[in-house]
């Protein structure tokens, strides 16, 4: 019994030890998540940068000499040249619609007409709105005052989502200039991703996952992220160019529809009826609307060529990345959330497959 009751001892204060260990490991990782946590979205948006643009960089290491960092650097730097056009863009017409708003309001006041006969004859809504609508055209400040704590937090809360997004587009130029970095050091951080992987799923499986979740990267922000962008450019450039009154702020439009994988006809069409509306149809504005509608279109193009490059991502997946990025992460999670959606997706699926053989039994 003395043997016993001292392997019992011993057995006991080897897993109080394995305890301890496993508990100081956890406190570890939890106290380490905690300072990285403010920065996981910008690192995990600045590593798909870099796993994306990467090919670029290999591309243009040979015209300049086989440097990884000035090519990381040209890259960068013509990234940002390009993001500043669609910034500029939205801010003059943020700055440009609040000073023609001021200026309606302290020179002649909002005029709205008093709302046809029809509108009371809408089911359920019709009459509440026909009052409503009616009383507005005709004591604004009466009804605006009714109002004013409805309107003082949509106000807030209208500002607040501007405020994010310029945010966002700043933690999107930080990010790129993270993810230069990350590029300059292309090789070696492509080693250690591989070893990384190899060390959780062994070394047989570790390559193959690792160049999987490359391709997923590269495939959804290319075919989702890019081509919204590339969306948004074109269709942006028209509407600035025809003096479409909130340019910047309806490509920021497009550009939220195309990584909600929603159609930016949502947008076009009715900016090109407005157009047609208020100008008529001659040369200008008929080239305007063809130009337009084909912009929004694109993404029918495109999206074959670069998004089904041997991965296979649902657009479910895809929109609900987005929505629920954009939910939990703001501006920058509706870029990340696709992207890192479409890789859990494939690693379940391909841990799924992935069904170790069955034995035989006799």
């Amino acid at each position: 019994m003395v043997p016993t009751s001292l392997s019992l001892k011993a057995l006991s204060r080897g897993m109080l030890d394995v305890l301890i260990r496993a508990g100081l490991i956890v406190v570890l990782v939890l106290f380490c998540f905690e300072i990285f946590r403010p920065f996981r979205d910008l690192m995990l948006w600045s590593v798909i940068l870099a796993i994306t643009l990467y090919p670029l960089q290999e591309r243009l290491m040979g015209p300049l000499g086989q440097k990884e960092g000035r090519a990381a650097t040209v890259i960068v730097l013509v990234a940002i040249a390009i993001l500043m056009v669609p910034i500029y863009l939205l801010g003059v017409s943020i700055a440009d619609s609040v000073e023609s708003a001021m200026a309606a309001v302290k020179s002649e006041g909002i005029q709205i007409p008093p709302p046809s006969d029809a509108v009371a004859q809408w089911p359920l809504i019709g009459k509440p709105l026909s009052a409503l609508w009616l009383q507005a055209s005709t004591d604004l400040p009466g009804l605006t005052a009714k109002y004013i704590p409805q309107i003082k937090d949509v106000s807030l809360g209208l500002l607040g989502k501007l405020a994010g997004v310029g945010m966002g587009f700043l933690m999107f130029i930080i990010a790129l200039i993270i993810a230069g970095i990350f590029m300059a050091y292309g090789k070696a951080g492509s080693n250690a991703a591989v070893r990384i992987a190899s060390r959780i799923s062994g070394p047989d499986k570790g390559p193959q996952i690792a160049t999987l979740c490359t391709a997923t990267i590269r495939a959804v922000a290319l075919g989702v992220v890019g081509i919204a962008f590339i969306q948004m450019l074109l269709v942006g450039l028209g509407f600035v160019f025809k003096g479409v009154p909130g340019a910047g702020l309806l490509a920021l439009a497009v550009l939220l529809l195309g990584i909600m994988q929603l159609p930016a006809t949502l947008i076009t069409v009715p900016v090109i009826a407005y157009v047609l509306a208020t100008e008529g149809a001659n040369t200008t504005t008929i080239i305007f609307s063809v130009f337009v509608f084909v912009a929004g279109l694109v993404d029918n193009v495109l999206k074959p060529l670069l998004l089904g490059r041997g991965v296979d991502v649902p657009m479910p997946v895809v929109l609900i990345g987005a929505l629920g990025g954009m939910v939990t992460s703001g501006i920058l999670g509706l870029f990340i959330g696709p992207v890192v959606l479409a890789v859990g997706y494939q690693l379940f699926w391909q841990w799924v497959e992935d069904r170790p053989p069955v034995e035989d039994e006799y």
